[in-house]
Formats: C-alpha cells, sequence, structure tokens
C-alpha cells in the first residue's frame, strides 16, 4: 500500500510540475508602430524605456516583416498563420470568413488546449477611432476567445488642445474625426483614454490568473494610429519646433511607378513643414504613451509572480511613414511601412539581437513551438525557436509582402528590395540596392546593368506566390 502511495504522489508531483511548466501567452500588438520610433532600434530622441527593456531581455528581432501593411489583412494574416496571397484576405475583416471554421486561429488553438484566452481591445480588425468610440467588437473573431473586453475612449474628442494637421492648410479646422491626422493633447490622465483603460483591464486579469489554469491574453493598443492623442504630459519631451522631418529629394517619385507613389503624401494632404514637425512630434507622443501602457502590463506580470512562465511577444501589425519620400500612413512596400518591431522573451532561453529576415505570419507556429505543441503542417509561417537557441541562425533568405488588394509584392533580400506592380510587372517595378541606397531613392528597376537582377526576383516572386498558393488549405486541415 506504501508503495501504491508513493507511486501517486510521484504521478501528482509529475503533473503538478507539467501544468507548472506550461507557458502563458501574453501578447502585445502596437498599431501602425514604425520600428525605428523605438529606442531598442536606434531612436535616440523618442523615450520608449519600457519596450527598450524587454527587448533587452529578450530576442529583438530587426528585420520583421508584415505580410500586407494594412491593420485588417495584416493581422488576419499572423491571427490564422496564412499569407493574404493564400486566403485572399485583403479588406477590414477577421479573416474568418475566408479561412473557414475548421481551422483555428491562433488563440483559439490555445482555448482548445485549455486555456484561459482573452482580448483587450484591437487585436483582430477594429476600426480606429469609430470603433474605440463606440466600444464596439469590431470585426472580431468570437471563436477565438474565453473573454472579450473592450476599452471605448474618446479619440479625437478629447478634451484639450486639438489641431488638424491633413487637409487644413490654413488652420480653421480644430480637429476631425476618422483616419486622419489630428492631433490632441488631452486633459485628464492615461485611464481617460482607450490604452490607458486596456492596460489597466490587462492588470486585472493577470493579477486574477490562477497558476493553474495557463492562459493567451492579448492585448491591442491603438496608438500610435491617428488620430494622434494622448494626454499632454506626454508631448512635452516633443516640442514640435525641434522636429526635423525627412529630408525632401527633387525628382523623388521621377523614377517610380504610379501606383508606388503612397496614397497619403505631403501634398495631397496639403502639409507644409510645420504640419510636419507636428505630425511628427505627436506620433513620438504616441508611442511615448503606448511605451508606458506597456510598462504597466509587464510590472503586473512580474509582480504576480508568472513573468518566469510567460512568453511575452511584443510587435505591431505594421509600420508607418513619417514623411519619408514625402510619405504618409502605412500601405506602401517601402521599408517605414512594412518592416515592423518583434521581441519575443521566452522563459529559458538567451535575450540577443537576430538580422535574419522574419514574417509576422511565422508567429503562430513559433508560440506553438515554445509551448511544445505539434505545428500543423497546414501553417504558412516558420517556427523562430531555432533563433531564440541561436541568434546567428537564419530562418529565411527573403521576406515577402503584398498591398494593394494583393496585386503589389514585395521580395526582401539582404542586398535588395523588389517591388513589383501588377501579377506581370504590368504596372511597374522598382528595384533598390538596400546596401549602397537604404533609403530607397534610386530606382534601379529599368537599368540595363541591373537586368539580370530583376529576373531573379521576378523568379523568386513567382516561386513564392507558386508555393503560397498551392497550399490547398481543405486537404492540409488538421484539427
Amino acid at each position: 500500500m506504501k508503495y501504491f502511495l508513493f507511486y501517486l504522489f510521484l504521478l501528482v508531483s509529475f503533473i503538478s510540475i507539467a501544468q507548472e511548466r506550461q507557458p502563458n501567452v501574453l501578447l502585445i500588438v502596437s498599431d501602425d508602430l514604425n520600428q525605428t520610433a523605438l529606442g531598442a532600434y536606434g531612436n535616440k530622441l523618442v523615450s520608449t524605456p519600457n519596450i527598450d527593456r524587454l527587448a533587452s531581455e529578450g530576442m529583438l528581432f530587426q528585420n520583421a516583416y508584415s505580410q500586407y501593411p494594412v491593420c485588417g489583412p495584416s493581422r488576419a494574416s499572423f491571427l490564422f498563420g496564412y499569407y493574404p496571397t493564400a486566403t485572399e484576405t485583403f479588406g477590414y475583416t477577421s479573416g474568418r470568413e475566408n479561412v473557414g471554421p475548421k481551422r483555428a486561429s491562433l488563440p483559439q488553438f490555445f482555448k482548445e488546449k485549455g486555456f484561459y484566452t482573452a482580448r483587450i481591445s484591437k487585436v483582430f480588425h477594429m476600426g480606429v477611432p469609430i470603433d474605440i468610440e463606440t466600444g464596439s467588437d469590431g470585426q472580431d473573431d468570437p471563436d477565438s476567445w474565453t473573454e472579450r473586453f473592450n476599452s471605448p475612449g474618446p479619440e479625437w474628442q478629447s478634451p484639450g488642445f486639438a489641431e488638424l494637421v491633413q487637409n487644413n492648410p490654413d488652420g480653421k479646422i480644430e480637429r476631425k474625426g476618422g483616419n486622419v491626422m489630428a492631433i490632441v493633447q488631452a486633459e485628464g490622465g492615461d485611464l481617460n483614454q482607450s490604452d490607458g483603460k486596456t492596460a489597466q483591464k490587462a492588470i486585472e486579469l493577470i493579477q486574477n490568473q490562477s497558476k493553474e489554469k495557463p492562459f493567451f491574453l492579448a492585448v491591442g493598443l491603438v496608438r500610435p494610429h491617428v488620430p494622434f492623442v494622448a494626454p499632454k504630459e506626454y508631448f512635452r519631451p516633443y516640442p514640435w519646433q525641434s522636429i526635423v522631418p525627412p529630408p525632401v529629394i527633387e525628382g523623388d517619385w521621377n523614377d517610380i511607378p504610379k501606383k508606388g507613389i503612397n496614397y497619403v503624401t505631403t501634398r495631397n494632404a496639403e502639409m507644409n513643414y510645420i504640419h510636419k514637425q507636428k505630425a511628427i512630434a505627436a506620433y513620438y507622443a504616441s508611442v511615448s504613451f503606448m511605451d508606458a501602457q506597456v510598462g504597466k502590463i509587464l510590472e503586473a506580470l512580474e509582480e504576480s509572480g508568472l513573468s518566469e512562465n510567460t512568453l511575452v511577444v511584443f510587435t505591431s501589425d505594421h509600420g508607418f511613414h513619417l514623411g519619408e519620400h514625402d510619405f504618409w500612413m502605412k500601405v506602401s512596400l517601402k521599408e517605414e511601412s512594412v518592416r515592423v518591431p518583434l521581441i519575443i522573451k521566452a522563459p529559458g532561453f538567451p535575450s540577443g539581437k537576430s538580422h535574419s529576415f522574419v514574417e509576422l505570419v511565422d508567429l503562430y507556429p513559433t508560440l506553438l513551438d515554445l509551448s511544445g505543441f505539434e505545428i500543423p503542417e497546414r501553417l504558412q509561417g516558420k517556427s523562430l525557436v531555432p533563433i531564440l537557441q541561436n541568434p546567428t541562425m537564419e530562418v529565411r533568405d527573403f521576406a515577402f509582402s503584398v498591398t494593394q488588394g494583393g496585386s503589389t509584392h514585395l521580395i526582401r533580400t539582404k542586398r535588395w528590395a523588389y517591388i513589383q506592380y501588377g501579377r506581370n510587372a504590368e504596372d511597374g517595378m522598382e528595384l533598390f540596392d538596400m546596401l549602397q541606397d537604404p533609403g530607397q531613392y534610386q530606382n534601379l528597376a529599368e537599368e540595363d546593368h541591373f537586368q539580370p537582377i530583376v529576373e531573379e526576383m521576378k523568379q523568386l516572386l513567382n516561386q513564392k506566390i507558386k508555393e503560397v498558393q498551392t497550399n490547398d488549405l481543405e486537404k492540409t486541415y488538421q484539427p
């Protein structure tokens, strides 16, 4: 009898240890965050101490790319584990309507494995500012979550000093709703704003978690997405008069296709030099406000005693132009728009920096791999665990992204950035030498000497498209 009890004790202990070792997941997704707006990525002007600290404790990926530089399709891609080209999810949806009911999203996979899964604010697509103002679920996927929480906020209608720096050349309009560069130095503290409420709810959920059941907590922070709204104290470190916008290169647009000119430019937004200064300063203030919320969440995780058994991921759905090439917002496949910050802190893995090309679509298989789950063959990303084990490892030779409804493609290798407009380049091409021209100012696609490189890029692109589209979603599904 005593041997039976002894072995029973060992079995119970083993189960208990296994449960303790099952990692939690904390996924923090910022909105429209330019990689170069963070101290960890080399920005010496913007104050982001909390994200910088996370980067020093985890793995910072220098060459991480979004698969579509627009909120809805990007989030659908990395949350379902497919390229937009495969599912033809190019709009402002969750992506569920295209991948079908049988394929589990990333959080749904964990939910089906017994995790508590919760969403706070924008994880799948939400319209900003409208869904934030109304407290709507947006284009959410309810099957993914045990619980869902929204964080309504006043956005552009926040009390405080307001300015509109887009299509307001004479300054007659103080503020305006919609997807425009309205600036509000808001009265009141963090909790008056959506992201402040999101951080507070995340802290509450972390504090209430049971150590016996693992959790998957997805936290969506809407800043620095327009409107640029933050409590006024976050603006003080960034006086707009001290901001120097990117240089304007005469004839910059002359050698790129018409479709390569972004949808929001300094010209069509009727912005002068001061407008540009104010927009950049307000973006930086929004980034600092967002960083402060990240700090609160990470501090709560630390104080809860759960940090040593929690995978933490910080990223953004895509980047954001701040006047480079006289472009603003996102959508383009230039570096500022398509490259993203990505930091993964995993218990038991060393900190470091990786220069390997990685993609947001890699998040799904990576989190499964780190959690000890088998990776379904249907997923189109790659596990980044080899890089977490050894930062010098490389998992990809190039990054792939699309935009403009899937008609425009990017192949980004170490040396080259190739952008093709149209399936057969009927609307033009761009080729940039990223070693000698990292700002992407001289398009080499029509130069005779570089035609062999153009042909090589075309072949890589066609091969990638074929590879992605021949992945039959129904036949390769695994529950």
